[in-house]
């Protein structure tokens, strides 16, 4: 649903933004890439279906690059997944290495970032609840949230 109106997204407490994603390196080797493409959907249903996971939303866009932006409630909870030998990434992970391993047919990237309070801001306008306005809470940007000045420095929080 649009929201025609101007947000901002609060979060309480710290978390984590995770960017992941793959490029296609040669198009004609559909054998090395797709079973990559497969791997991500699988894992964020795991993890949405899964409602300690930690994992608080996430978005994804499709072209040559893929990209998968998500929110994470800690970075201990992201590891954790990353490392759970009964989750779907050790095994896709084990698949990429020796099916793609640095042939340079597929490449994988990813960016862990820790936020704490105060530390971030953004603004949604005419939007459907998106990016972190859907893993926190949103509200009017308006008053003491209108400014990006005043959203980073936290005056108005909650």
């Amino acid at each position: 649903m649009i929201r025609c109106e101007r947000l901002t997204a609060e979060m309480d407490g710290e978390f984590v933004v995770f960017l992941i994603g793959m490029r296609i390196n040669k198009l004609w080797k559909i054998h090395r890439w797709l079973p990559v493409v497969l791997a991500m959907p699988r894992m964020l249903r795991e993890l949405s279906r899964t409602s300690d996971s930690g994992l608080l939303s996430y978005e994804m866009w499709f072209g040559r690059t893929i990209i998968v932006l998500q929110y994470w409630r800690s970075a201990e909870q992201l590891l954790s997944y990353a490392t759970d030998k009964n989750a779907q990434h050790l095994p896709a992970w084990k698949a990429f290495n020796q099916a793609v391993g640095v042939s340079g047919d597929v490449g994988i990237w990813h960016e862990t970032y820790k936020i704490s309070p105060g530390s971030f801001e953004n603004v949604y306008a005419n939007m459907p609840a998106f990016g972190l306005g859907k893993a926190g809470t949103l509200y009017p940007a308006s008053g003491k949230r209108f400014a990006a000045r005043d959203r980073l420095s936290g005056t108005e929080r909650g």
